[in-house]
């Protein structure tokens, strides 16, 4: 029978691998996570916000241990244009329920924390050092990985290197993602005093806002805006399609200093200090874009597996992937006790995940991204629609008024009320 080196190597500590490292060392079985960055979290980017079941149901104190941001208690979505903004604000108290809440979190310190319970269960880590390849048998079994110019061997890889994953295409020869499947975030963490953060997002004290934008921010390509609050800083960015990237005449940082300085934002931001600046791939295709993550001797988990949710007036990932975390670490210790980490033996990962509320979510709103995609005047004509239908609402300059509908016809003529339609029909069927 042959030896291995560990019991599972996790590639990768961000919310996924982390949490993998986690379930399997407090199973007993031995762990190493190689992490490229120089601590967990270094490497890793969000916009900032964590849905808080899935991370309760392997860290049942997480909101009294980890260093969470505020707890999101106001909703907001824009259609955003050069020189207005619309905006639907939500806010309520089962938006702060145990089990349904979610709080803003920032990588570094978050990623930091779940690596600290990983070691503290029995857990290695070797950080600062990228995996170059999965190491195979002659059957093409994954047996471990290649690093720093070594072979470390493993009953079973748990892959978790983030959304621009090589090593998952060599592990179950997944395609690479399209153009217009994956998209680049940059984003900025805003250092601002909490007094000031209450007062312009209008939170009570420990509470935030979420706030999603649509149009001018990416100035009209697919994609949106976004600003959650933190406990003294702001997360601010954009996420933009690569296939509209690569069309735009604007460059993504220049799109990003435009939506700051945009009147809506501007009060928001005023004084704020630059504290972080950072980039990184987000996947976008959603269920469709979801690669095999079982093969003989490994898994695919979090956002190396597509797990990712874009819904417009949401983004979920954090959840996922932990979720997807434990059931990989879940389905090796398994298959490890089984003597069995082949395919076949390791497909319980694949039973758990079809079960859970994550490939049943992806499923549910698989043909969302697809949607969005196409829906190009979302991005620019409803934004537009909006501003002339509130402008035309709250102007009074002094001529005779004219009745509601003939003041607001002539600007929904122009979109046409066929395509209103067809584009409320199919946002309706696509969610």
């Amino acid at each position: 029978m042959q030896e291995y080196d560990f019991d599972i190597i996790v590639v990768g500590s961000g919310c996924s691998g982390a949490v993998a490292a986690y379930v399997a060392a407090s199973a007993g079985k031995s762990v190493l996570v190689i992490e490229r960055g120089a601590f967990a979290g270094a490497k890793n980017m969000t916009g900032g916000r964590i849905y808080s079941h899935a991370l309760k149901e392997v860290f049942p104190d997480f909101e009294n241990e980890a260093p969470l941001g505020r707890k999101i208690t106001h909703e907001r979505i824009s259609l955003m244009t050069a020189d207005a903004n619309t905006t639907l604000e939500y806010s309520g108290a089962s938006l702060a329920q145990e089990g349904r809440n979610s709080y803003s979190v920032l990588h570094a310190p978050f990623n930091r924390w779940l690596a600290e319970q990983a070691e503290a269960a029995g857990a290695e880590y070797i950080y600062g050092i990228a995996v170059e390849a999965l190491a195979k048998d002659a059957t093409e079994k994954v047996i471990g990985v290649t690093a720093g110019g070594d072979t470390i061997t493993a009953q079973v890889t748990i892959i978790a290197d983030g959304a621009n994953s090589l090593l998952s295409a060599q592990a179950t020869k997944a395609p690479l993602p399209k153009a217009n499947e994956m998209a680049v975030g940059i984003k900025e963490v805003l250092e601002l005093s909490p007094d000031a953060i209450e007062s312009r997002f209008l939170c009570s004290e420990g509470e935030g806002a979420a706030w999603l934008f649509v149009g001018d921010c990416t100035k009209g390509h697919t994609g949106g805006g976004f600003v959650y609050t933190n406990n003294d800083s702001l997360s601010l960015g954009l996420v933009v399609t690569i296939a509209d990237i690569a069309e735009s005449s604007t460059p993504i940082y220049q799109m990003l200093e435009d939506f700051k300085n945009h009147p809506s934002i501007a009060p928001l931001v005023k004084g704020a200090k630059v504290v972080e600046h950072s980039g990184h791939m987000v996947s976008e295709g959603g269920y469709r874009t979801v690669p095999e993550y079982v093969g003989d001797g490994c898994l695919i988990a979090g956002d190396a597996a597509m797990l990712c949710m874009n819904l417009g007036y949401m983004v979920r990932g954090m959840d996922l992937a932990v979720a997807s975390g434990k059931m990989a670490a879940e389905a090796a210790c398994e298959a490890i006790d089984k003597e069995d980490t082949s395919k076949s033996g390791l497909a319980a990962y694949k039973e758990k995940m079809e079960a859970s509320f994550v490939m049943q979510d992806l499923k549910t709103f698989q043909k969302w991204p697809h949607f969005m995609d196409g829906w190009k005047r979302l991005f620019k004509t409803y934004p537009l629609l909006a501003q002339e239908v509130f402008t035309s609402l709250f102007t009074v300059d002094g001529t005779p008024a004219k009745p509601l509908v003939k003041r607001l016809m002539p600007s929904i003529r122009r979109v046409g009320i066929l395509n209103l339609l067809k584009d409320l029909r199919g946002a309706l069927k696509a969610l």
